[in-house]
């Protein structure tokens, strides 16, 4: 087959999820840019307070359908609320009534961007799926990998590393091989609507709500004491489902000193969320970010999803326990039960019931599960 050939033979429809923002935007472009027959999929997950304040949806679909108009390509707009709700949402609920703190975010990926979305566009014919996420695949010998994005700033691997070889091999990330500066460079320079658009913030369904009045219309909540390490009482909480842990602010306790305690920082240090005492309804809060009770050496992770789909092996590695955080080196296990294990030499800081930890070989994201607890050794 010649170049000519093999260069024809790589266009192909792509359904790309445009969501208003100029990630999303400039994905769509460079793909019609490099000869791809493109649609636009604007998804609607979220609709029990769409009259909010804070909802952007509908103002999100006019940018969207504004790109699409100047870049030439159709757009949908599809409602996937019944699907995030069941799928994403009652999870969300449940994980926090149990006092962890979930990460929506990688559900929502997993269940509705790269199922319900992608599904939806292979209805429509296509042959790809693309988004703005800056992450990139890579195929080795017939296996998929997710690699991180190229800009460290924005790299966004760890809320998919719960996507399959099926799901990758369908999905492609534009923007994965720019920095965030060259994608609203691009975006200013073809004049797109949204080039100045400010990044969305906060998780997937809540956006710019607050978050404590936002869970409060959901969960059922007991009020109950603060106290601190040494069980003297400080205060009250609201409910420990409006906490995790590492958390400072909120708290209603800053001006209260810890006299003669010798495990922490100065009667002057802030106070930090160290644990939920879920049978007392307590929560237990530390004075001082260096304080060990928020330092742990190990965790142990279930629910767990492996890219390649099967487990990586035994031995040095690194991992992430939160978003934005560096990648921190590891020695990664497995216990009698299949849990992964996770040992760093360096203790990890508030390592939090609920999120993800996810594993990295460099560049190579591997997968993850969600932790069900840290380990004090």
């Amino acid at each position: 087959m010649s170049s000519a050939e093999k260069k024809h033979r790589a266009k192909h429809r792509v359904v790309v999820g445009l969501s208003g923002g100029v990630d999303s935007a400039v994905t769509a472009h460079l793909l019609k840019q490099q000869g791809h027959e493109v649609i636009g999929i604007f998804m609607k997950n979220w609709e029990d307070d769409d009259d909010d304040e804070y909802c952007s949806t509908r103002q999100d679909f006019l940018d969207a359908a504004s790109v699409a108009d100047v870049l030439g390509i159709e757009i949908e707009h599809v409602n996937f609320a019944a699907e995030y709700k069941d799928r994403v949402f009652e999870s969300f609920l449940r994980e926090y009534q149990a006092g962890r703190t979930p990460n929506p975010d990688v559900l929502c990926n997993a269940e509705i961007k790269f199922k319900a979305f992608l599904d939806h566009a292979m209805r429509l014919g296509a042959e790809k799926i693309a988004t703005g996420h800056y992450a990139r695949v890579r195929e080795v010998d017939g296996e998929f990998q997710l690699l991180k994005g190229l800009d460290p700033l924005k790299d966004q691997s760890y809320f998919l590393h719960r996507l399959s070889q099926a799901q990758l091999s369908k999905t492609m990330f534009p923007v994965g091989d720019l920095p965030k500066t060259e994608v609203r460079r691009i975006a200013a320079e073809i004049a797109l609507p949204n080039a100045k658009k400010k990044d969305s913030t906060g998780i997937c369904f809540i956006g710019e709500r607050p978050f404590r009045e936002f869970l409060n219309k959901y969960l059922s909540h007991q009020p109950g004491p603060i106290k601190d390490e040494r069980g003297r009482k400080l205060g009250e909480h609201v409910g420990l489902s409006f906490y995790t842990l590492g958390q400072r602010q909120g708290l209603g306790i800053g001006g209260v000193k810890e006299k003669g305690s010798q495990r922490g920082g100065g009667e002057h240090e802030p106070w930090f969320v160290a644990a939920k005492d879920i049978p007392s309804n307590t929560l237990v809060v530390v004075q001082g970010h260096g304080h060990p009770l928020l330092q742990s050496p190990a965790l142990v992770a279930d629910d767990l999803s492996w890219v390649a789909g099967r487990a990586p092996s035994t031995g040095e590695a690194a991992a992430k326990t939160r978003y934005r955080q560096a990648d921190a080196p590891c020695s990664v296990g497995f216990d009698a039960s299949g849990h992964l294990t996770l040992r760093f030499p360096d203790p990890q800081w508030a390592v939090t019931p609920g999120q993800s930890a996810v594993v990295y070989d460099g560049d190579v994201c591997l997968g993850g599960g969600v932790i069900s607890a840290a380990l004090p050794e």
